[in-house]
């Protein structure tokens, strides 16, 4: 309760600072570790290292999509309960829910382990990358539960009155992944499978900072009562099912781009895209950041029917959100050659470097409008909203991404490709907008 009232009567400057910063900080380092991965294998490997991993990313992103549905779902539910007094009820949430990870955890680790091969023809791989796509699949595999429970005990914290817990353990990871990266790939030569045993042993090291207090008895939430409610689940699994569509259509869309990127230019394009993409995950990543920030004052100035506070608050992350994007488009198109660079020696993998800068100045236009469509997807998340939710992320990541690959390719060749992704960004603001003017009337 003392929280709620504080989402509500706080100067909104101050909400901002408090919850914004340790979620924007966290996603900020989430970033950093995808680009000191691409850094790595793209200076200790070669560009088709770094295409064969891209290859496989879907694979990492269903990993993070399937957690991301139970968690988002069961840290809404248990709050509620939490916040209406009802402890035992979220504790069989909270139990229900590490049940239904491990077994989700454990089909997708098998899937990685036995059909590792299979996985990365069905992503698009080529002969000349299908083995180290498969290694990378296969490797990663085995940290899967690691992976899973990380995020679900890092999450946890902001029910046990230990908001900066998944900050904690991201910075754990992030160190961590650096000092094995470099170990794996840069002296020990082991290429893709060193780069994915890096990553899946740094969320281990993660896992074991954001375990500790969820060990606990006397901690409201922890990994001992409980009994499984299957009801319960499916509910949470529902409500968190929005954050589910923002990480398949992540997947599909990187699976979509790859093969329209392998069939316009071979290894040598996707290994361009896969540069791009690191920079602009990046950015997006601190959206994403910015959003889940506010998720709380919107969610709690809603059920107090607070409009004008919400107003506010989501004018705020559009106005950052916006001029975040514009920073980075702006690097796109004055530095876009440098900032490539970083990834790729100049020497060997000239044609891939000019590929992406040129590439960079289309693809750049996306985050004049991702900003807004990812502050409004969590705005409609936070008050319940889990349809409109899913229409943007499906919008985005899927349907208008598609639609673009299928006609501007054919007109303007590998341009085409690229120009699909801003496409997809500013027809789904459109829908967004169209959206937002129907649902700002008040509640009754």
């Amino acid at each position: 309760m003392t929280q709620e009232n504080v989402l509500l009567t706080r100067p909104l400057p101050g909400l901002f600072f408090r919850y914004v910063t340790p979620a924007m900080a966290a996603m900020v380092l989430d970033g950093i570790q995808g680009i000191v991965d691409g850094i790595f294998i793209g200076n200790y490997v070669g560009a088709d290292a770094m295409a064969a991993v891209n290859i496989a990313n879907p694979y990492y992103q269903i990993i993070i999509g399937s957690s991301m549905v139970i968690c988002t779902g069961t840290m809404s539910a248990a709050g509620r309960a939490l916040g209406a007094g009802k402890e035992q009820k979220a504790k069989d949430i909270y139990h229900s829910a590490l049940l239904v990870l491990a077994v989700i955890s454990l089909l997708l680790m098998s899937a990685g382990l036995l059909c590792s091969r299979p996985i990365a023809v069905l992503l698009g791989a080529s002969p000349a990358l299908l083995e180290d796509s498969s290694s990378y699949i296969r490797t990663l595999g085995l940290f899967v539960p690691a992976i899973s429970f990380k995020i679900l005990f890092g999450f946890s914290g902001r029910l046990i009155g230990r908001p900066q817990l998944y900050l904690a353990g991201t910075v754990t990871t992030i160190s961590a992944n650096m000092i094995l990266d470099y170990a794996a790939v840069g002296v020990l030569g082991l290429g893709t499978a060193g780069a994915a045993g890096a990553t899946g042993l740094a969320y281990l090291a993660g896992l074991t900072v954001v375990i500790r207090p969820l060990l606990l008895k006397e901690t409201v939430l922890n990994v001992r009562g409980g009994r499984f409610r299957p009801r319960e689940m499916l509910y949470a699994a529902f409500n968190g099912s929005s954050e589910g569509v923002t990480y398949a259509a992540a997947a599909l869309t990187v699976f979509l781009l790859n093969r329209s990127f392998m069939a316009a230019a071979g290894e040598r394009g996707v290994a361009a895209f896969t540069i791009i993409s690191y920079v602009g995950n990046f950015v997006t990543l601190l959206m994403f950041g910015m959003s889940d920030g506010i998720s709380p004052i919107l969610s709690n100035n809603y059920g107090a029917g607070k409009w004008d506070r919400i107003r506010k608050t989501l004018r705020a992350a559009l106005i950052f959100n916006f001029l975040l994007g514009g920073v980075l488009f702006a690097v796109f198109w004055l530095w876009g050659r440098s900032l490539i660079s970083l990834f790729l020696d100049s020497g060997s993998d000239g044609e891939v470097i000019a590929m992406a800068a040129a590439g960079a100045r289309i693809y750049g236009l996306c985050f004049l409008a991702n900003g807004f469509n990812i502050v409004q997807s969590g705005y409609y998340t936070a008050l319940g909203d889990a349809v409109r939710s899913i229409v943007i992320a499906a919008g985005r990541g899927i349907v208008f991404v598609a639609l673009g690959l299928a006609l501007f390719p054919g007109i303007f060749g590998l341009n085409g490709v690229w120009f699909s992704l801003p496409f997809g960004e500013f027809a789904t603001a459109a829908v967004c907008w169209g959206m937002y003017g129907r649902k700002r009337r008040r509640p009754r």
